[in-house]
């Protein structure tokens, strides 16, 4: 008679220790947040002038970016230049002083559609910009690349 009481009491151990796993799991499932951010949908278009060794990158649309979380590559017939430009900045290694737009460290806010940055390449930089160069031009935020472009020099 003793072992018929254990029974009931063993079965609502179970049955209490399965409801707390699940119900534990449910609100891990449910309260974790999403762990990728999602990616800007933002479009933008690009121009190179080889007489003035100058890129221009303009927001076409889309979302507003941070250019202090912007990053930008730049290569010129499949070669890296030497200096990469510090989004944003006013004087850097490679580069003219003053840059335009959000690329200006002196600029306040976001990108937003319809504003154009323009950075102009130094001497002490290579390659420089000429006639019918390829130029590519990578824009990405925290690691995730937003979008490529390569626009030809004129």
């Amino acid at each position: 008679m003793a072992q018929r009481a254990i029974s009931p009491v063993v079965g609502t151990v179970l049955l209490l220790a399965i409801t707390i796993v699940l119900a534990g799991t449910m609100s891990a499932v449910i309260l974790t947040p999403d762990v990728e951010p999602s990616i800007p949908t933002t479009r933008f278009s690009a121009t190179a002038d080889a007489s003035t060794d100058s890129i221009t990158l303009t927001h076409e649309g889309g979302q507003a970016l941070d250019p202090d979380s912007v990053d930008v590559q730049i290569k010129v017939d499949g070669q890296s230049l030497d200096h990469q430009p510090p989004i944003p900045f006013f004087a850097a290694k490679g580069f003219k002083s003053g840059p335009t737009g959000p690329f200006n460290s002196q600029t306040r806010g976001n990108w937003t559609a319809g504003e154009a940055g323009t950075v102009e390449l130094a001497t002490s930089n290579t390659p420089l910009l000429s006639d019918g160069a390829t130029v590519e031009i990578t824009i990405s935020r925290d690691g995730r690349v937003l979008t490529e472009l390569e626009p030809i020099a004129e």
